[in-house]
């Protein structure tokens, strides 16, 4: 059964161009309800830890650099089949393959610098806003 909520990040690239706004407004716009959200900066340490699934790869350096070149936000979002509703509305990692009007094709520039995380399962959804959320914080 899918779950009703997801985590997003919205990444350096996005932050740096003042695409904050106009994301967190196409999300609302498609029904996600924003419980939880937070404006931070990950440190190499801690961008190393979030990505640690892509240790062994050999773009993981390069991704926890990205990560940590600047603020980012995080959020946990809610709605109902909110993980695949979600990764619908980013669009695929790769912009120039992502549908028009989604997140990804308006605001990526590259796939590296994608604009936007989401996670890809209610599993992950859990773990990831777990890492920048405690309980105390969520609604």
């Amino acid at each position: 059964m899918a779950g009703n909520k997801t985590f997003t990040m919205i990444k350096p690239d996005a932050v740096g161009n003042n695409h904050i706004g106009p994301i967190l407004a196409q999300i609302n716009e498609a029904g996600f309800r924003i419980v939880a959200m937070k404006y931070t900066r990950l440190t190499p340490e801690a961008a190393g830890k979030f990505y640690e699934i892509h240790k062994e790869r050999p773009f993981y350096g390069e991704l926890v650099s990205y990560m940590s070149s600047g603020p980012i936000v995080a959020a946990i979002l809610e709605k109902d089949n909110a993980v695949a509703d979600f990764r619908t509305l980013i669009g695929a990692t790769d912009p120039a393959k992502a549908e028009p009007g989604t997140i990804r094709a308006r605001f990526a520039k590259s796939i590296a610098a994608n604009a936007i995380h989401g996670s890809d399962s209610d599993e992950n959804a859990g773990i990831e806003g777990n890492f920048f959320f405690s309980q105390l914080e969520r609604f």
